[in-house]
């Protein structure tokens, strides 16, 4: 059975730090990836890294703050979140693709966690 579990989420200032991890388990995954939505709005891309070569790939709104990696031996994927503004406030999915090496849109993920809420205050 495949399962994504999203853990790290939680309440903090706005100049502080989260680390979110998802580990997954059932098979073998490729490109992985973080997507937020916050209330209202869709649900977008933050960050993706392949398996093999561990290229990356953020929205711009992160580049600098947030660093993707992950950890093949464990099946785990992670999201250090630094530098938390208001404005990324959203629940946070992680996801997993059984097929496609890499791919920073949603319809290349055919696997995808519960969500784990991150609430950043002003």
């Amino acid at each position: 059975q495949v399962q994504l579990v999203e853990s790290g989420g939680g309440l903090v200032q706005a100049g502080g730090s989260l680390r979110l991890s998802c580990a997954a388990s059932g098979r073998t995954f490729y490109a992985m990836g973080w997507f937020r939505q916050a209330p209202g709005k869709e649900r977008d891309f933050v960050a993706a890294i392949s398996r093999g070569r561990g290229s990356t790939g953020y929205t711009d709104s992160v580049k600098g703050r947030f660093t993707i990696s992950r950890d093949n031996a464990k099946n785990t994927v992670y999201l250090q979140m630094n530098s938390l503004k208001p404005e990324d406030t959203a629940v946070y999915y992680c996801a997993a693709s059984s097929t496609v090496l890499y791919g920073l849109d949603p319809s290349v993920y055919d696997y995808w966690g519960q969500g784990t809420q991150v609430t950043v205050s002003s």
